[in-house]
């Protein structure tokens, strides 16, 4: 179907053929063909079917072609910032000869600019669903004129823990009777099925086929490689094939900046992004990449979804994705409406496991080399560009040894010791001064503290006598000074301090017993057990 032959506004059809609408998409032809009526409709479509200028159309066209619908506003939901800002983008396209306020309502920016577009009544708000709320509990957004509900990537909102806030919102709306719904998701999982019954009014369901250009359209190849020479395998793609463009997908916020620090340092001119960044820096890497300035993006997969680029020659999945869906989303960022593409996966031994799940996932095994020396590049990056993770290490590094303050001795066994070391530490731990609990600015409280008549001048100092004996001498000192076993005097001071040790005993006369007496006795703090007696 050609857009040329829909009966739509003509201001909305000069904007179609100036942004290159000529051939309506599987998924927008079926859209359009039973949105127009005003229908609920439900979809299943992948990303990059064309999905976001099907629904705009049908939004723009209806609201400007039913009198009804005057002054009725649309409310686009989606799961992620960088997909708002798309569609934002989209409708101002598709809207460039109309006189429709567009806005995007989304978290990690401040409110100013976002209540000034509610305030100059902006008529298609697309947004995220916690920003939405935020604005509608607030009473800056109302959402009681809504005539269109569109919610994109629905499953991806599901994953992401939205489906509490996507109830909350929507019971805010007008019933479904008064508004249109259009519902596209990915997957059919029970959690779209359950929103789509719930809250549409017999809907007409649209499958189109699962991606099919994932399989057939993307040339894909996954290389075994251990983890530590990932990087090098990466330098050798870019140095051998030359890509005009790539996304890198790491696992980890922390790698996408230490992948992109070192492609720097290898003279790639390279941006990042990941959750960590500011909206605007994010925003602004995305237009760079998409503008050319920036040929190599390496990414969290916060851009997996969303992140719509004409051309991309490349994705490398640096890092397998720990969840199957994603790699779909993944290497569809290349291929886009009918293209060729091409996807690399790097397979290490630290993440082989998830490729079976990936493969039962997609229907097919995916084909894969072993990575030969010559597919290498070396790495020119200096030490300091190579940061390593913390607490971690490369499966062929050995485990540091422990360095610590303590006397080189110490880490060794004390058998192992020479006997002057061994001299050396026992003279140490002597020196050493007893800790005192009850010592308190800088004066000893404890009367008892110092040892009298047992060879110390002071607390904590030896007596030139005891200082000149040999280590077992000494010890036979210590032991007649305290164990008592050299003089009666001895036995009879420990005979002492153990009765001062004894507690009282006090007798206590119980009254008689009888068969049926119950006692508890307590165990513990928290237990206690009866007995009859």
């Amino acid at each position: 179907m050609d857009f040329s032959t829909l009966e739509l506004h003509p201001d909305l059809k000069r904007a179609l053929t100036e942004a290159g609408y000529l051939t309506a998409t599987p998924v927008q032809e079926q859209v359009i063909a039973n949105a127009f009526s005003g229908c609920d409709i439900y979809v299943q479509s992948q990303t990059g079917t064309g999905k976001t200028a099907a629904y705009l159309i049908v939004i723009i066209q209806r609201l400007l072609n039913e009198p009804l619908l005057a002054g009725r506003k649309a409310l686009i939901m989606v799961p992620t910032r960088e997909l708002a800002v798309q569609v934002e983008d989209e409708m101002r396209v598709l809207g460039k000869y109309l006189n429709f306020k567009t806005g995007a309502f989304y978290g990690g920016v401040g409110y100013g600019n976002q209540t000034a577009l509610l305030r100059d009544d902006a008529q298609i708000l697309v947004g995220t669903p916690g920003r939405v709320l935020d604005l509608n509990a607030s009473g800056t957004m109302n959402l009681m004129n809504i005539g269109f509900l569109v919610l994109d990537e629905a499953d991806r909102m599901f994953d992401m823990g939205f489906y509490p806030d996507l109830r909350k919102l929507i019971k805010v709306l007008p019933p479904a009777d008064k508004r249109q719904t259009m519902l596209f998701s990915a997957t059919l999982n029970n959690y779209v099925k359950n929103l789509a019954w719930e809250y549409t009014k017999k809907p007409v369901e649209i499958e189109i086929e699962p991606e099919s250009v994932t399989v057939d359209e993307i040339d894909q190849v996954l290389y075994h490689v251990s983890s530590g020479d990932k990087f090098r395998l990466l330098l050798g793609i870019f140095q051998n094939e030359k890509p005009e463009s790539a996304l890198i997908f790491c696992n980890t916020k922390r790698y996408t900046e230490k992948i992109t620090h070192r492609l720097r340092a290898n003279g790639i001119k390279v941006d990042y992004i990941s959750g960590d960044l500011a909206q605007s820096r994010r925003l602004a890497v995305i237009d760079d990449f998409k503008g050319g300035k920036v040929s190599f993006l390496v990414a969290t997969d916060v851009a997996a979804r969303g992140l719509d680029v004409d051309s991309l020659a490349l994705v490398v999945n640096y890092d397998i994705p720990r969840e199957t869906e994603n790699y779909v989303h993944r290497i569809g960022r290349t291929a886009r409406a009918g293209k060729s593409g091409r996807a690399i996966t790097f397979a290490s031994e630290q993440d082989i496991y998830e490729l079976a799940g990936i493969e039962r996932y997609i229907g097919k095994k995916i084909p894969s080399k072993v990575a030969s020396e010559e597919m290498f590049a070396e790495d020119i990056a200096p030490e300091a560009a190579r940061p390593k993770d913390r607490g971690q290490r490369a499966p062929h590094e050995p485990r540091p040894q422990f360095k610590g303050r303590l006397h080189e001795g110490r880490n060794r066994k004390r058998e192992d010791m020479p006997r002057e070391d061994r001299f050396k530490e026992e003279r140490s731990f002597e020196n050493k001064k007893p800790f005192d609990k009850n010592k308190k600015k800088g004066q000893h409280k404890n009367k008892f503290a110092a040892k009298e008549n047992a060879g110390f001048k002071e607390e904590g100092e030896i007596s030139p006598e005891v200082a000149g004996m040999r280590f077992e001498d000494r010890i036979k000192f210590y032991k007649s000074k305290y164990s008592g076993s050299g003089s009666k005097d001895g036995i009879a001071k420990t005979r002492q301090d153990q009765e001062k040790k004894q507690k009282p005993v006090t007798r206590v006369a119980f009254p008689a017993l009888t068969m049926a007496s119950t006692f508890t006795f307590v165990m513990s703090p928290c237990t206690s057990s009866k007995f009859t007696i």
